[in-house]
């Protein structure tokens, strides 16, 4: 039987994240990372029960929570401790390979223009379609372990990919069947026109009447998505859907402002969803906007970097206090990285972010955009004991990229890794 009172010591930096926790993950500074050193955490049933140097532990800690006699001691080496990654914005269940479209696109042709070339997502569709679950599984479990060898311990994995009711079906049930993170499941069947329909409209009118009621009744996902772009989902109809799936109960989320500024966060913003996804090209006056409000602004600069384009105004969303989180955004086509140390290195390079905002990004604020900060994201009392142990010091993370300094994966108080 697993011993349930965990004393984790020697620690050498412990990095709680209590501070920008109490400050809602926004305008945040180094100070919230809220480092101790030479220090102990201490796991009661899965959350955390205490926080602190060594200097202040002593046992009356323990006698609450069953005495000294009750607990299991695990030193961790003089190591640091960070609170468990959360990756928050990824397309990982897909079968296929789409290597040839970026060498397009290095020869300067467009998103667009390789979606009208029968590449792009509907390519992806095609062959997600002809996957076996058992394949799919298998492909997927290997994608869900290099996220978890980065530190990852909440992942969330969209559908999308197949465009049609038992191909999407067959994708959130592969993502709720994975190991090691714990899942969050994310219905992107509106993340294109399904080639089964001849125009959007009435794509969108299967989805409405058909998918998303099943979706609803079978909590087959935790959330929806939409991509709200030119040439894909336009407002009239991302309204359509944020309405059904507030009618249904289910939360959501959304892809806007990615290739123009289309007006989709605006939009968004009126239905209260947990995050805005890219907002590259969101203006000053919807950034005050969604700077006021508890939506969560997610920026994914690998995916700006693939397509060779301009990155968000991570300053100034920052600055007017959003809350903002990072992801790799991991997809067959616009980002083929699971690196979450690239995407710290341009947040930090290319978006002027500090490596407290980086952190706060990849923890806290990447909880908060899928709903789950009040039970993971940093080390503060009664949250889930999520952390991950690294042979460095905090200060050299997202400096280095493809360096993961992870030695050590626990979740709820037990290793993973």
């Amino acid at each position: 039987m697993k011993n349930r009172l965990k004393v984790f010591e020697n620690i050498g930096e412990l990095v709680t994240l209590e501070g920008a926790d109490t400050k809602g993950g926004r305008r945040v500074r180094e100070t919230d990372l809220s480092i101790h050193n030479n220090a102990v955490l201490v796991s009661s049933a899965g959350r955390v029960a205490w926080t602190g140097t060594k200097a202040s532990f002593t046992n009356r800690v323990l006698e609450p929570l069953g005495g000294e006699a009750a607990a299991e001691f695990i030193n961790l080496g003089g190591q640091t401790v960070i609170p468990g990654l959360v990756e928050c914005h990824t397309h990982m269940i897909f079968a296929g390979d789409r290597s040839e479209e970026f060498e397009w696109r290095m020869q300067g042709v467009t998103y667009q223009e390789i979606a009208r070339r029968g590449g792009g997502i509907l390519s992806t569709v095609k062959e997600t379609r002809k996957a076996s679950a058992e394949d799919l599984q298998k492909i997927a479990q290997e994608r869900a372990d290099i996220f978890l060898n980065q530190g990852v311990t909440t992942l969330e994995v969209k559908s999308g990919y197949g465009l049609d009711l038992d191909t999407e079906i067959k994708c959130l049930k592969t993502a709720r069947k994975l190991t090691g993170p714990d899942i969050v499941a994310t219905y992107l069947g509106a993340h294109s026109r399904s080639p089964d329909f001849p125009d959007f409209k009435g794509y969108m009118s299967y989805m409405l009447e058909t998918v998303l009621p099943r979706i609803a009744d079978e909590r087959l996902a935790d959330r929806v998505d939409i991509y709200i772009e030119k040439g894909f989902f336009d407002l009239e109809l991302a309204r359509l859907y944020f309405s059904k799936c507030r009618e249904l109960g289910l939360a959501i989320t959304c892809h806007v402002e990615q290739l123009s500024p289309f007006g989709g966060t605006d939009l968004a913003l009126e239905f209260t969803p947990q995050s805005v996804d890219h907002v590259v090209y969101i203006d000053g006056n919807t950034i005050k906007r969604l700077a006021g409000s508890p939506t969560t602004a997610v920026l994914l600069p690998a995916s700006d970097f693939y397509l060779k384009m301009r990155y968000p105004p991570a300053r100034q969303l920052l600055d007017e206090g959003a809350r903002v989180a990072l992801s790799t955004d991991f997809n067959p086509g616009t980002s083929p990285t699971q690196d979450l140390s690239l995407v710290g290195v341009l947040a930090r390079v290319e978006m002027k972010m500090t490596l407290a905002e980086v952190l706060t990004g990849l923890t806290l604020n990447a909880a908060a955009a899928l709903g789950r900060d009040s039970e993971t994201g940093s080390l503060t009392l009664n949250k889930s004991c999520d952390f991950s142990v690294l042979a460095c010091s905090t200060r050299e993370l997202f400096y280095s990229v493809g360096r993961h300094p992870v030695t050590q994966v626990f979740k709820s108080g037990e290793k993973l890794k």
